[in-house]
């Protein structure tokens, strides 16, 4: 197969046609889209422009044969997208080097053509997409056209030389993950029940009007922190809570950048996100938007699943496009909106535990292993350390507590904070209780704080450039500088890695990015280790993507889990064979014991 460098030049204006202000699916299905011309290049060739009427770049595309080949592109969803949807050219492979990117320089270096192509010394990109706003093909007069067909040979060459500098070391299976996932959004399958949105909408309006028209929650309830909780408790809610910086004191996390405040907003239940809502000053709840960019998509067509590679510098997926299936909430009326095509059925396989089998097996954890193995109830197993009883005797709440050991505490979790979070599932504890299960935790599993132990020796050797063991050998090696090696080749980055002096404390923080903002973001061993983590477990749920894909159409992944489209008369065998894909350990973790459940459906909520 030969690579084919292919990039699109469209119209768009400036004031309200533009990616800057729309999504990519909805720029792309709408009647103002038109391909103004398009550039391609193979290896060892120049770039060739072609413009014309729609059926003229067809023919132009159909020549290449790009369903035999490799189509290349940056931010690949959107040319890959426009090929299929207004084309019907589907390519035999495809590479995206703006994933690619995200995963080997994460916010070092910055995703856009041009940052990479003056990093790699590959060219400078052009301008004169800016001098086009508001302009159509037949706009275009015989020698502007040929400097806007130019400049998109330039982008082509640019995207091809960066290819090139990255491809070397990049990890195959990731470039097969890449190809994947933007499959999911340009070659959608997915289908969305209109009716059952559009009612849906109507009562998000109608719950709204009620809640304001009848002034349940009066205004100086929503401003009062006491009230408001009283108000969250009443519809079953435990209030978000946290420690005060300033008095040291557990308060109630009712701020704009509390995190657990934020996240009501998406609570099932309609009327909490309504009163957060009021409470933080949004004119319409996050649902009430969700809704209707879905009732937009579903008059458009087909779901197509818009998901960010290498989204996290763990390497997880993220949402993207302005659409966040991460986010639905559990008996979403969203979820059952998304149907299998006709004549299919959707099969969601969750991989069970992830998480929490990784981290006793990275940290040979073996009797915690050796449980997972043998099927037990680990969290059963907990509480009964926990509370001195025969595992038979352990009640439903007791349960809970374990649970929550063995999910919460596993990265270092203080017992002020897993207080809190436990209070925030309607458990409240005394403290010095929170401080003994954690203590019962630790010296039950000890081998996990030597593992945090390690991973902060790890930091420090990260610092000096220096080597250091962590956790299972061969599975994960500290390279100084660089980070720390996973298994599929790619690092665990801690950018500007450096102590950071703050009122008189000391930490160690790296450099994120938000936006064009860079952020000092604390680090320490605990945290080194669920970042170590989520990157092995979603190494493994990758695998486990691929294997499906090999015989279903993989419809989309949500944090652990994949969803596929088998055809009904295969709905039992199909099960299996996911269920089995699932279950299989990668070659580097023969003794990681794996399982998962699944679910069948016509709709995802269902399956």
């Amino acid at each position: 197969m030969k690579i084919i460098g292919l990039d699109f030049e469209t119209y768009y204006h400036e004031r309200d046609f533009t990616l800057k202000k729309m999504t990519t699916e909805a720029y792309i299905r709408d009647p103002q889209f038109e391909v103004i011309g398009v550039a391609l290049q193979t290896e060892g060739e120049g770039p060739k422009w072609f413009s014309g009427t729609k059926p003229q770049i067809k023919e132009f595309l159909a020549s290449w044969n790009l369903d035999k080949n490799i189509a290349l592109a940056h931010n690949a969803a959107f040319d890959m997208a426009i090929l299929n949807w207004h084309f019907g050219i589907k390519p035999k492979r495809i590479a995206d080097t703006l994933s690619m990117a995200r995963a080997i320089h994460g916010t070092e270096v910055g995703g856009s053509l041009a940052a990479l192509a003056m990093h790699y010394g590959v060219g400078v990109k052009g301008e004169e997409v800016s001098k086009v706003s508001g302009m159509h093909r037949l706009d275009f007069d015989a020698e502007a056209l040929a400097r806007y067909g130019s400049y998109c040979e330039n982008d082509v060459v640019l995207t091809m030389g960066i290819f090139g500098k990255m491809a070397a070391d990049f990890d195959v299976s990731e470039l097969r993950l890449i190809d994947l996932t933007i499959r999911m959004f340009s070659e959608p399958v997915l289908q969305l029940d209109l009716p059952i949105l559009e009612l849906y909408l109507i009562k998000i309006k109608q719950d709204k009007s009620d809640l304001l028209g009848k002034m349940l929650i009066p205004k100086e309830q929503l401003m009062s922190n006491p009230k408001l909780a009283e108000v969250l408790r009443s519809l079953g809610v435990e209030p978000p809570m946290k420690v005060s910086p300033t008095t040291g004191k557990e308060t109630y996390a009712f701020a704009k950048s509390d995190e657990g405040f934020k996240a009501l907003l998406e609570h099932d239940n309609v009327i909490v996100q309504n009163i957060v809502a009021a409470r933080l000053g949004v004119k319409s709840t996050l649902e009430e938007t969700r809704a209707q960019r879905f009732i937009d998509i579903a008059r458009r067509g087909l779901l197509p699943v818009p998901l960010r590679y290498y989204a996290a510098h763990t390497g997880r997926w993220g949402g993207d496009d302005k659409v966040n299936l991460q986010n639905l909430g559990r008996g979403s009326t969203i979820k059952y909106s998304i149907l299998a095509p006709e004549g299919h059925t959707l099969i969601n396989s969750d991989s069970s535990q992830i998480e929490a089998r990784t981290l006793a097996w990275l940290a040979e954890q073996n009797d915690l292993v050796d449980a997972f193995e043998r099927g037990e109830d680990v969290y059963t197993t907990m509480a009964s350390s926990i509370y001195g009883k025969d595992p038979k005797d352990i009640t439903k709440d007791e349960r809970f507590v374990g649970k929550t050991t063995i999910l919460g505490c596993g990265y270092g979790m203080g017992a002020k904070k897993f207080k809190i979070q436990l209070k925030t599932f309607g458990v409240d504890l005394p403290l010095t209780e929170a401080e003994r299960i954690i203590d019962v935790y630790r010296s039950t599993y000890g081998w996990i704080p030597i593992l945090w132990r390690q991973a902060g020796a790890a930091l420090e050797a990260i610092m000096t450039d220096k080597t250091a063991p962590l956790g299972r050998t061969g599975v994960l090696v500290v390279e100084g500088e660089k980070g720390i090696r996973l298994p599929n080749g790619m690092y665990l980055k801690y950018p500007n890695l450096r102590v950071w002096t703050k009122d008189g404390k000391s930490e160690l923080v790296y450099d994120t990015k938000k936006g064009k903002t860079t952020i000092p973001t604390k680090i320490y061993g605990g945290k080194v280790v669920e970042n170590a983590c989520q990157a092995l477990a979603r190494i493994v749920i990758g695998e486990q993507l691929l294997r499906v894909a090999k015989k279903y159409k993989v419809a989309m992944t949500v944090h652990d889990a994949v969803t596929a489209v088998v055809p009904e008369a295969e709905c039992d065998t199909g099960k299996e064979y996911v269920e089995i894909c699932m279950r299989l350990r990668p070659h580097w973790a023969l003794d990681l014991p794996l399982n998962c459940e699944s679910g069948v459906g016509k709709n995802y909520g269902s399956a």
